[in-house]
């Protein structure tokens, strides 16, 4: 009986290692519906609560290993909560890390200003890693705004 107990707690505290394990990453459903949140809330309750929750390290718009970003058309970085350096400057001749020639922020500008939302995907460095990885970003226009919010993930 108490080998059997101890197989069953076993496989139990397994389960759970593995199911943390598989929660760790944000999803892209999550940045979907993250960015939509963030831009309802530049238009619900404006650009300076939006700013100011945008930025905060451990507010609603910063989850498990990603968070959203808030630009506007000219390139101008308005809100970042994990480097706050980039805010106010514009960052469109910035290019992907790995990715030569790809000036990753004009791109999110045209698709926000065209489509209004959709992926992007560059290479970038992820903190604590060195080399670039695939990373993909969910551009969305904030309705009526010259504005967009992004998130994204590492693929």
């Amino acid at each position: 009986m108490r080998r059997i107990t101890l197989v069953v707690l076993g496989i139990a505290v397994s389960l759970c290692l593995a199911g943390s394990a598989f929660a760790a990453g944000a999803t892209k459903d999550e940045c979907v519906a993250k960015s939509k949140e963030a831009a309802a809330m530049v238009n619900e309750k404006g650009i300076g609560a939006a700013v100011t929750e945008i930025n905060k390290k451990d507010g609603k718009f910063v989850w498990k290993d990603t968070y959203v970003f808030l630009m506007d058309f000219n390139g101008k970085m308005v809100a970042h909560p994990m480097s706050p350096a980039l805010i106010g400057k514009n960052v469109l001749d910035m290019k992907g890390k790995g990715t030569p020639g790809k000036f990753l922020f004009k791109e999110m500008v045209e698709l926000a200003k065209g489509k209004g939302e959709g992926w992007v995907d560059y290479m970038w460095t992820n903190p604590g890693d060195p080399k670039p990885r695939k990373k993909v970003t969910y551009i969305y226009r904030v309705p009526g705004k010259d504005l967009f919010v992004g998130a994204g993930i590492y693929e």
